[in-house]
């Protein structure tokens, strides 16, 4: 007979939190501006309920290779064969023929880049890129829109952010001419609103002004360029641009993270990055998804071709509607709600339609300035997303929008 573990949960447990079907129904303003109480109304309003109908708009895996059998088994064989890897800083492991190196190699020749660091997370390779490259005297330009992650690596360098207008190349150009040169930050797909950066005109401004330019590639890895290399590739800018960061819990499906430049930088970056040197590496056996992951993406240019169907089906859709997604390019679809009640009332009417996307509230936006998300993926079928245009057709129909900004 097998044996069979129990657990007991200890005393000190706290019983789960009671929650009623029409809870988010009753989210006030106060718990998402109180400390005491905002964590529990956005833990509320922020996650749905599924329904075993319901067509989920919210995933990240935009090739949707997260359920691949070659993913599964690459990390199945290599965890059987080697174990989980070593649980150590790269500081002290980064041989020119380990596995880790071999992923940098083939990402770095994949997004046409010299050399890649492959660090923990899309938010360290952030973080710690502008970390090691700036000083609290840098003069960094950073879109207002840019990642989070990107805002702390400039609290990490202790360096003072000039933010420019978003996506506006005449105002970062001012900007340079009144502060020097510097370090601007941009990304070329943003994930709040789904729209591109203008990032020819961007690295012609940083180059006028003598700036090294980061472009987080994150949302467009994977998505975009030939065999998915990304935009920079797309654009033939590859050369031009000092460095790139790609999150892999996007395109990739999986965690971790990588940072692009030249071998001369990526050198400098391994024994200067915090994050590098201060935390745990992603273990091998990961490191074997990466590789099969990034495999299927060159390889299968239909998944890039069936994702950018379905946006335009599903933008072109809403627009007719009426609804405000001009600012989508790309597989991120967002409907500005405004308010709190605006947001619950439109995710709640969704939501029991089977209809789910993400909301995202301050401080992912402005106040008044909440969201809805949805995110579209290789995966989606034609009648599902025929679906989620026929719920926001009855959203629209029944809900008092007259004073929201999201219709047109």
């Amino acid at each position: 007979m097998a044996n069979s573990v129990t657990c007991e949960l200890s005393q000190t447990t706290p019983p789960p939190c009671p929650r009623e079907p029409d809870f988010i129904t009753q989210i006030t303003e106060a718990e998402l501006t109180d400390p005491q109480n905002k964590h529990w109304g956005r833990a509320v309003l922020t996650n749905s309920r599924p329904l075993q109908a319901a067509v989920h708009m919210q995933s990240n895996d935009y090739l949707a290779i997260a359920g691949d059998a070659r993913i599964s088994s690459a990390k199945a064989n290599a965890l059987c064969r080697m174990g989980h890897g070593d649980a150590i800083s790269r500081v002290f492991s980064h041989a020119k023929e380990d596995a880790h190196r071999l992923f940098e190699y083939k990402i770095a020749s994949l997004t046409q880049a010299e050399d890649a660091v492959l660090v923990m997370s899309g938010y360290t390779a952030n973080t710690g890129l502008v970390q090691a490259f700036s000083t609290p005297e840098t003069p960094i330009y950073i879109d207002i829109m840019a990642h989070a992650s990107l805002w702390e690596g400039i609290l990490c360098a202790r360096a003072k952010p000039r933010p420019f207008r978003h996506n506006d190349v005449d105002d970062l150009r001012r900007k340079i001419k009144r502060y020097g040169p510097g370090l601007v930050i941009v990304d070329s797909l943003y994930s709040t609103n789904g729209n591109m950066c203008p990032l020819a005109d961007l690295v012609d401004a940083a180059e006028d002004g003598g700036c090294a330019i980061v472009v987080d590639e994150t949302h467009s890895f994977g998505c975009h360029g030939p065999r998915g290399g990304g935009m920079a590739v797309a654009l033939g800018l590859a050369d031009r641009i000092h460095f790139r960061t790609v999150g892999l819990s996007k395109a990739v499906a999986a965690r971790g993270g990588v940072v692009l430049g030249s071998a001369r930088n990526m050198e400098y970056f391994r024994y200067e990055a915090r994050p590098m040197i201060f935390s745990t590496s992603v273990l091998g056996y990961e490191v074997a998804g990466f590789n099969a992951a990034l495999n299927i993406i060159g390889a299968e240019d239909w998944r890039r071709s069936r994702l950018h169907a379905n946006h335009r089906y599903l933008r072109t859709g809403l627009l007719a509607l009426g609804y405000d997604v001009t600012e989508s390019d790309s597989q991120i679809i967002s409907i500005i709600t405004g308010t709190l009640e605006n947001t619950v009332a439109f995710r709640t009417f969704l939501d029991r339609r089977g209809v789910l996307g993400s909301v995202f509230c301050p401080p992912a936006t402005p106040q008044n300035r909440m969201l809805l998300r949805l995110t579209v993926n290789a995966s989606l079928k034609a009648h599902e997303l025929a679906q989620v245009l026929e719920v926001c057709a009855e959203a629209r129909d029944t809900l008092d929008m007259k004073d929201w900004p999201t219709l047109l």
